[in-house]
């Protein structure tokens, strides 16, 4: 049997050291910078809040904390937009539909239903922005996602009008939305009930007593936030 002195065991220990401390540590691989599309209308571009406080920039700021480089957040979106608005302003402004984005948002149709056009219009063009969404995508329909409208009878300016009717139609939107983003495989993201606490909680609507506030905002990206960044881990 081979005996090792106390003074042997010391350097074999020290030796063990040395060989462990030069291994190769692995590093994590950096993340790919997030390109990012909001298409929309008001609700997207954040009309009455700060720029930082609607929900694309909220989500930039989220995946930054997450350790998700932003390359870029670009809103398409313009208050007042119906969806014939928002494909022709693709059409005039054109993002580069070679430029492929990481994840794509689309919310429209308030002001379908607001101007009452022709709901048979909101279906057919809605299905074109999706796909224009999804071209953007660089074809890849989970990096799409989809919200509902909100509903603004719960809102100080929806409660002027008829909220039963507003809610009755804009659950017909929704319904449709939501279809064919089954359909389409495509993430559908329900921030509706969110809205629909605007009267008892008067801070998740801002000071035009309209759009949503930037607390609002943040409970929609709370909502969404996990499925999206699982999808960017993956």
């Amino acid at each position: 049997m081979l005996l090792l002195l106390p003074h042997q065991l010391s350097w074999l220990f020290l030796i063990g050291l040395f060989l462990t401390a030069c291994d190769p540590m692995e590093m994590p691989e950096p993340k790919t910078p997030v390109r990012y599309l909001a298409l929309g209308d008001s609700y997207t571009i954040g009309e009455s809040v700060p720029a930082d406080e609607n929900f694309p920039n909220q989500f930039g700021t989220v995946l930054e904390a997450e350790g998700y480089p932003v390359d870029t957040v670009d809103i398409l979106a313009q208050t007042g937009w119906r969806t014939f608005n928002l494909l022709s302003a693709i059409e005039s402004q054109r993002p580069d539909s070679l430029y492929q984005y990481d994840l794509v948002s689309l919310l429209i149709g308030v002001n379908n239903q607001y101007g009452n056009v022709p709901f048979s219009t909101f279906e057919t063009e809605f299905e074109e922005l999706l796909d224009r969404a999804i071209a953007f995508a660089g074809g890849e329909k989970d990096r799409v996602l989809v919200l509902s409208i909100p509903d603004y009878a719960y809102t100080p300016f929806g409660q002027n009008f008829n909220p039963e009717e507003i809610s009755a139609e804009l659950e017909m939107y929704n319904a449709h939305i939501q279809q064919v983003c089954t359909d389409r495989a495509v993430r559908f993201f329900n921030i509706t009930p969110i809205s629909q606490q605007g009267l008892e909680q008067p801070d998740l609507v801002a000071a035009d007593g309209l759009h949503p506030s930037g607390k609002m905002y943040a409970a929609w990206v709370d909502l969404f936030q996990e499925e999206v960044l699982a999808l960017l881990h993956d």
